[in-house]
């Protein structure tokens, strides 16, 4: 029996007995066992610190002063570098990557390199920059750009989303250190397969500085962590979501309907994940690009057909990020943590796991892939982000819902009923333009089914890290992620919600503290990078 059919055999003998055990109860038993855990984990990793009489949970101070001091120390990378970053997917620069390039010019040694000389030196990597950013940006582009964003407004009224932006604005920083180094400290075998990511960079690069002990600690934290996201966030929550609009849109209510789409999806997801990263990146290349511009189509469609809402919804927003109404609780404060924490959710700049999709990219320049990393943020939060938010604010306008007001993860409505996460925004859509949430429903498949491809693949470099390389290791970590896939559906909003916010939030503590070790690593490779576009652009304007 070849290894295609060993796994689908496995899948094929598990699903049936999860989908006739759920038909009697098990989803309910599932969640009555999981919610404890889960809240308790919730409760752990965003421990909080009194600051000027607030409690502002440690995680979340992490991620906004590490963003902060990287936006800073590299000169504001995420706005003058922005245009070269576009450049770099493009492809303008790939001549760099396949040339020699002497020149005259002043001389700067990088890591024995000598940058104004650079040698012909092979490519490495197994996707070009596209498809490594499309990997990456389907793994944060999903259901948190829709899902979550109706939560952060529901708890922190329309203010998060500024706090969301502002997050967004400086993650992309984050963002540019974590790529740089996923790609300077990855490791490529004999047959050229890349295995990169914040295990490679933390263990190998905190070595470089002699700290071998607390490298090879934080690796494998990170990646049991990490593995337990793509469970979670990266997969339960996915399908969670995906199920809650397909069975709210056509009225499948029924007690085995969720774990029949779960299989579903399950299913579509295992024939695309056995080929791994070159079969994710093919699929999401393609994928990525038309559910995004499904969504933005859709999102501006509604906005600017209720035009003359758009000055007081963008007006709420700014407003009630300094002073929000009296029902949000925590004031100020409480708004700005709900924009951070679901901005986190949603692009995991912080976190280091787009960093391993990225690492496979073919190049021999580490910051020209970080370049490349800084778009995702952008493109996930201050665009997409944004969109639903305006949406939602204005579908709010006459009070369909009362902001502060959430319980189990879902807020309070006009007639009495809780609505919450995908639903609400469908509300919102299908409200502005009667119909419009059919849209949503594919758009929504979409983002579900390329986030959980890639936060296979996620999942899968970490597992390999800590049990080795082989056909068995992928076997069983693919079945595990898979029946995550069909059980997501059977968890509650608020239990997936609580679950999948922790655990990508708890990557940020082994990652940014190897990032705030490795940064002038980072350093030494931008300046590596930008040289050689200078020369690059002297050749080519000298032609």
């Amino acid at each position: 029996m070849s290894f295609k059919q060993k796994i689908f055999h496995v899948l094929f003998i598990s699903f049936p007995i999860i989908g006739q055990a759920q038909s009697k109860g098990l989803d309910e038993q599932i969640n009555d066992a999981f919610m404890p855990f889960a809240s308790w984990w919730e409760g752990f990793i965003l421990s909080t610190v009194n600051v000027a009489g607030h409690k502002i949970p440690i995680v979340l101070m992490l991620l906004l002063l590490g963003a902060l001091f990287f936006t800073i120390y590299f000169g504001f990378v995420n706005i003058k570098y922005f245009p070269t970053a576009i450049q770099v997917v493009r492809g303008k620069y790939d001549e760099i990557e396949s040339q020699s390039i002497i020149t005259n010019a002043n001389v700067h040694e990088v890591d024995c390199d000598i940058v104004d000389t650079i040698k012909d030196e092979s490519h490495h990597g197994e996707v070009n920059h596209f498809q490594a950013l499309a990997t990456a940006v389907s793994g944060t582009v999903g259901l948190g750009n829709i899902a979550m964003v109706a939560v952060a407004i529901s708890i922190g009224g329309p203010g998060a989303t500024f706090w969301m932006i502002v997050a967004g604005l400086l993650g992309m920083s984050t963002k540019f250190v974590e790529c740089t180094l996923g790609v300077k400290y990855r490791d490529i075998d004999e047959d050229g397969n890349v295995y990169g990511g914040p295990m490679y960079y933390l263990s190998r690069g905190l070595k470089e500085q002699g700290l071998v002990k607390l490298g090879k600690t934080l690796a494998a934290l990170f990646a049991v962590l990490c593995v337990g996201a793509s469970f979670g966030g990266g997969n339960a929550f996915q399908t969670n979501q995906a199920a809650a609009q397909i069975i709210g849109r056509f009225g499948l209510e029924g007690t085995s309907t969720g774990s029949i789409i779960g299989v579903a999806f399950a299913i579509l997801v295992g024939i695309v994940i056995i080929g791994g990263i070159k079969r994710i990146a093919k699929v999401t290349e393609k994928v990525v690009p038309f559910m995004a511009v499904l969504y933005v189509a859709a999102a501006l469609f509604i906005i600017f057909s209720n035009f003359s809402f758009i000055d007081d919804a963008i007006s709420l927003i700014f407003s009630e990020a300094f002073t929000p109404r009296a029902t949000i609780a925590g004031g100020f404060i409480g708004v700005m943590i709900q924009g951070f924490r679901r901005a986190a959710f949603s692009n995991e700049a912080g976190a280091g796991s787009a960093a391993i999709a990225h690492s496979a990219v073919n190049t021999k320049y580490a910051a020209s892939e970080g370049l490349v990393g800084l778009l995702e943020p952008f493109i996930d939060t201050v665009v997409i982000c944004s969109m639903t938010a305006i949406i939602i604010v204005m579908f709010n306008m006459d009070g369909a819902f009362a902001y502060g007001d959430v319980m189990n993860g879902q807020a309070l409505m006009a007639d009495g009923s809780r609505v919450g996460g995908v639903n609400l925004t469908s509300l919102a859509f299908d409200k502005a333009i009667p119909g419009s949430s059919y849209v949503l429903v594919v758009a929504v498949c979409l983002f579900a089914f390329s986030t959980i491809l890639s936060w296979s693949y996620y999942g899968l470099q970490s597992w390999k890290y800590l049990f080795g390389r082989g056909k068995f290791t992928d076997l069983s970590y693919k079945v595990l992620f898979l029946v995550f896939t069909v059980l997501g559906a059977a968890i509650t909003l608020d239990a997936v919600i609580k679950f999948s916010d922790a655990m990508i939030l708890a990557l940020v503590f082994p990652n940014m503290i190897g990032l705030l070790f490795l940064f002038p690593k980072v350093r030494q490779e931008f300046v590596r990078f930008i040289d050689a576009i200078k020369v690059f652009k002297t050749d080519e304007d000298g032609n």
